[in-house]
């Protein structure tokens, strides 16, 4: 199918599953990359999950059948390579490489071609288990969420491998556009770390260990965090002192002028903060802060979110989906549905 996007004529292969890189294969896809999903007879294991889970991560590409064990199936593969600008899987190391699905062992069909390996841990990390929920447990993210007084939280949805989707389709196109071929490695470990940002640096640099605060507070502002209110919960995030200014005057709080001041006294500072946001309800404090630019949101249900923003939700096919989240300039996207196996 043309497509008049700004990756157009930019032509994908995708040995991907379940998640992390049909996730990145897809957002190239919107905005009119020629993704084609190598999939072996039975087809990609998610497509097993429910026709949503499978829609939600695959509109907009095409669907070829190959079987990547034979070597009819590797000469295929070979000659879809040899007219394609980038591979992307994620499977098990040893997986990627028994099945050819390397730079080195595809750059003979093409020296330009792009190679992109989602793992666990990285080509050479090994083979371990490495899903979504394993990595946030076994690098940081569940021991720093929830109550501090309740147990290790997950969020509620698949951080780890959305996360790592953008950052290989970032990875492959920062490598074509350096107009050279080669291996693009992408772990979900590494990724993970590398969104802990600020909470690493301070424990590397200062010796500050992270640490749970009731209701998701913030480890360095004050106030930020969720507040119980007279109906519903409120996230306020005050980062800086203009915006409490503007809140303080609102809500009829004296003192604490400078952050410094709030966080050497947080909880005098959340006590004041609780007792007067009880006195009006959540969606009473967001449409009252709001106006003043300070940020607050009432929290929503994801139904209730959706109804809030119908702009967001597209058509693709018989499929409604959250359309892509990069708006370019001049270009809209055209949702196709999720394809059949082999089409």
């Amino acid at each position: 199918m043309t497509s008049t996007g700004p990756l157009a004529g930019i032509r994908i292969l995708e040995v991907g599953t379940m998640l992390a890189g049909p996730y990145a294969t897809m957002l190239l896809a919107d905005l009119g990359a020629e993704v084609t999903k190598i999939e072996p007879s039975g087809g990609e294991i998610s497509r097993g999950v429910g026709p949503t889970y499978f829609a939600s991560l695959n509109r907009n590409k095409s669907s070829v059948c190959i079987d990547l064990n034979c070597v009819a199936g590797q000469e295929r593969l070979g000659a879809l390579v040899a007219k394609s600008h980038a591979l992307l899987v994620n499977l098990k190391p040893s997986a990627i490489r028994r099945l050819g699905l390397t730079y080195e062992s595809l750059r003979r069909w093409n020296e330009r071609v792009v190679c992109v390996a989602i793992t666990g841990f990285g080509l050479d990390g090994g083979d371990d288990p490495a899903f979504d929920y394993v990595i946030q447990a076994g690098f940081g993210i569940a021991a720093m969420t929830g109550d501090p007084d309740g147990p290790p939280t997950l969020p509620g949805y698949s951080s780890a491998d959305n996360s790592t989707g953008m950052c290989a389709a970032l990875g492959l196109l920062a490598k074509i556009v350096s107009g050279t071929g080669g291996q693009v490695d992408v772990s979900l470990r590494d990724v993970m770390l590398s969104q802990l940002n600020y909470h690493a640096s301070a424990y590397l640099n200062s010796g500050v260990e992270p640490r749970r605060r009731p209701n998701g507070a913030h480890s360095y502002y004050v106030p930020a965090q969720l507040f119980a209110t007279a109906e519903g919960y409120l996230a306020l995030f005050i980062t800086h002192d203009g915006f409490w200014k503007s809140f303080a005057a609102e809500a009829n709080i004296r003192g604490y002028e400078r952050m410094a001041q709030r966080v050497a006294n947080r909880d005098e500072v959340l006590a004041l903060v609780s007792s007067a946001l009880s006195a009006d309800t959540a969606a009473g404090w967001e449409r009252r802060l709001r106006p003043l630019g300070v940020p607050a949101a009432a929290v929503r249900s994801l139904p209730e979110a959706l109804k809030a923003t119908p702009e967001v939700v597209v058509s693709a096919g018989d499929f409604r989906l959250v359309g892509s989240p990069i708006r370019v300039s001049g270009y809209q996207p055209q949702y196709r549905p999720p394809p059949e196996l082999g089409e």
